[in-house]
């Protein structure tokens, strides 16, 4: 069965101060967007480099997720290191994905220019890093979409199969 990374970065979330939403909200995208069964492998932890790199470390390396969304973490404040996280655990990073990501934010959101979210690869996996804003998960992911199911599929994934309401992707033949 197909098991997709889901973490959600937050000091308060992780702390129970708040209930997290961000994270269910990428199961929601996830589950409305794929056609074939998937489970999740879902963790909540705090803005702590080490913590975020152990759990994107295990994510790939031991679950083998194809796919890890990160939310959370991306922004200019200090606690902020989700992106730095990221770098460290991957062999090679694709600029690309936050270019576009922050590039459709911006048509709605000036502040989106100080967002650092971005994308590599560890192994067989796919790491995007997305806004801890719920509203904009799906935005993000909806920028990218078209590039995910080949990305996958180049590190050796599975190929993907996509409900109706999924945005439309690319393979080239």
């Amino acid at each position: 069965m197909l098991t997709l990374g889901i973490v959600t970065v937050s000091d308060r979330a992780s702390t129970g101060v708040y209930d997290d939403k961000s994270g269910p909200a990428i199961r929601d995208v996830f589950a409305r967007w794929l056609a074939m069964p998937f489970t999740d492998a879902y963790r909540l932890v705090p803005d702590e480099q080490p913590a975020i790199e152990a759990t994107l470390r295990e994510l790939a390396d031991e679950v083998r997720c194809p796919l890890i969304v990160t939310t959370g973490g991306t922004g200019p404040a200090p606690r902020d290191v989700t992106p730095e996280a990221t770098v460290a655990v991957c062999d090679r990073t694709l600029p690309g994905f936050g270019e576009q990501m922050r590039a459709e934010s911006l048509k709605s959101v000036p502040t989106a220019i100080l967002s650092r979210q971005l994308a590599g690869t560890r192994g067989g996996s796919l790491i995007i890093n997305l806004p801890g804003k719920p509203a904009a998960i799906e935005e993000c992911l909806r920028a990218v979409w078209g590039a995910v199911p080949y990305c996958v599929e180049l590190l050796g994934g599975p190929k993907l199969v996509f409900s109706a309401a999924a945005p439309r992707h690319h393979r080239p033949s």
